[in-house]
């Protein structure tokens, strides 16, 4: 297939390794990855802060630069849902028919990275190696928005050495929710709180999560602790292989 990696703009700005691992997974898979260099933001900060309107040339500019490939692979539940649900609201609010249906090609072909693996392309064993106790933590975007389920569990399972443990309380929100951690700072940190400890119990030596923005919260808390349980996106572990010059970004 000819697959655009949509990088988003955290990947782009903070976590580069994470596309870096998409690409060598999917690759590795026979696929072709290309990059669109005219992507910018998906515009969901805008979209959940208010700025509807402002949003659409965020809108456009996506239709415009994604049209035309088989998929289109996003290392980001947020953002996968964001352009699949949202962008269709802004073109039929603020829009004109030309721009709806152009949003009406594209949009279906976005997927989180974890929905592409297993349900465009029909795998779950992807060859993978990470000999590590890992936990894993779904996120709201892809859990409740995307409705992803097991299938980044399916995949990790087939992890060749991986020793995978359950996180207690998972599907409770790690408190990050984007400009919900400044708003709400001191709830967003005693939600942050109880994940540590949930994280903690496991004895896991990384948390995985499909999206960094996440992983940043839950991970900087767990730094400040000095806990030594690094994080991990799923695209990072997925790409791992025995072979030490291959798919390994981190």
């Amino acid at each position: 297939m000819r697959i655009a990696l949509f990088i988003t703009c955290f990947n782009d700005t903070m976590f580069p390794r994470t596309g870096q691992a998409v690409t060598a997974l999917l690759e590795r898979l026979g696929h072709t990855v290309e990059f669109p260099q005219g992507q910018t933001c998906c515009g969901q900060m805008h979209f959940n802060t208010g700025y509807r309107p402002e949003t659409l040339p965020m809108v456009r500019r996506f239709a415009e630069v994604f049209a035309g490939y088989d998929a289109v692979v996003a290392p980001s539940g947020s953002c996968a849902g964001m352009v699949r649900d949202h962008h269709r609201v802004v073109a039929a609010q603020y829009g004109d028919a030309a721009l709806t249906e152009a949003v009406e090609r594209v949009a279906p072909t976005v997927y989180e990275l974890s929905e592409l693996l297993v349900d465009v392309l029909g795998v779950t064993d992807v060859g993978a190696y990470f000999p590590h106790r890992v936990t894993y933590h779904p996120t709201c975007h892809s859990l409740r928005m995307l409705r992803v389920g097991d299938r980044p569990l399916r995949l990790l399972r087939a992890v060749k050495g991986i020793d995978l443990v359950e996180l207690p309380a998972a599907e409770s929100c790690c408190g990050f929710g984007g400009t919900f951690a400044l708003k709400n700072a001191e709830v967003s940190n005693a939600m942050l709180a109880d994940k540590m400890r949930h994280v903690l119990d496991t004895g896991a030596e990384f948390l995985c999560a499909g999206d960094n923005s996440c992983l940043t919260h839950i991970g900087g808390g767990l730094s400040r602790l000095r806990t030594g349980v690094g994080t991990m996106h799923l695209a990072e572990i997925l790409a791992s292989t025995e072979d030490p010059t291959e798919g390994d970004v981190r």
